[in-house]
């Protein structure tokens, strides 16, 4: 009976290559400790060191026929475990970089659509108790705040004294201002 653990490398990848799966068994018990260890210092899951090993031995073991005799064995397991390895952190942080992108676009845009909205109900509330002024009133006040006229335009415009749209538009905030409390009202004289 032949002892595969005292054969070399390359008489064991020339059986491999006839398909002896105690060459490949023989293989897997030389290497399976130092490449898991190699996996390990790589990604420090063990778990996934695990799956690396398994999935380079699988691999060894379906491109049997495609590895040279002359190839240095362990040299083609390192290189394999490595670039597995380098694959699953590239895998990982391509992940973790889409998770940590959308928890950032859902953070960012729930913040900005829910203060959209509140801008929208908020501007639909002043604009409904500007609508509820005097027409008189509401004519001044919106030249004022909306048209961005200072009072002797509009006085010119309206055909009215100063003093009159002063004083509209001081009763038109104070209108305003119990109407819609003291929030809102700061919210109006910092429009202007």
């Amino acid at each position: 009976m032949l002892d595969y653990g005292i054969l070399s490398d390359c008489e064991l990848v020339t059986l491999l290559k006839a398909g002896d799966n105690q060459a490949y068994a023989a293989i897997y018990d030389r290497y399976k400790v130092l490449m898991f260890r190699h996996a390990c210092n790589k990604i420090y899951d063990t778990d996934e060191a695990q799956d690396v090993l398994q999935d380079v031995f699988l691999s060894l073991w379906n491109k049997r026929a495609d590895i040279s005799e002359s190839e240095n064995l362990a040299g083609y397991i390192y290189t394999s475990i490595r670039n597995k390895t380098l694959k699953l952190i590239a895998h990982h942080k391509i992940k973790t970089n889409y998770v940590e992108s959308i928890l950032h676009f859902s953070e960012t845009s729930s913040v900005a659509t829910d203060h959209l909205v509140r801008e929208r109900q908020f501007s639909e509330l002043i604009e409904r108790e500007i609508a509820a002024l005097p027409l008189e009133m509401r004519k001044i006040f919106v030249l004022s705040r909306k048209g961005h006229l200072k009072n002797k335009e509009i006085a010119v415009k309206l055909e009215l004294s100063e003093h009159t749209v002063a004083t509209q538009i001081k009763r038109a905030l104070k209108i305003l201002r119990t109407r819609l409390g003291l929030i809102t009202y700061l919210f109006l004289l910092f429009m202007k």
